[in-house]
């Protein structure tokens, strides 16, 4: 298998686990709740996301890029929203 081959894998994983985040997104986006949302938790996981983010480009993965980039968005607009319930109680 090349590296494209490779890198497919990790991109079709990567988007798997981009999936995996929009109920999170509906429940706080669209529900407007952010009940049972740890902030901490998820503040560790935009770490953690950035830090394979930024390990992707150095070593050059399109793969860890675009996964950890586009899950870096996702992160990020779960930790807005629920922000926003805190400071408001409302969005």
């Amino acid at each position: 298998m090349g590296n494209w081959g490779i890198e497919f894998i990790g991109i079709f994983a990567g988007f798997l686990g981009i999936i995996a985040w929009f109920p999170q997104l509906n429940k706080i986006w669209i529900k407007k709740s952010a009940e049972g949302i740890s902030l901490f938790a998820f503040s560790l996981i935009f770490i953690a996301l950035l830090l394979w983010f930024v390990y992707g480009f150095l070593i050059s993965s399109p793969s860890l890029m675009i996964s950890n980039g586009a899950t870096l968005i996702m992160i990020f607009l779960v930790l807005w929203g629920c922000w926003k319930i805190q400071k408001n109680g409302k969005m």
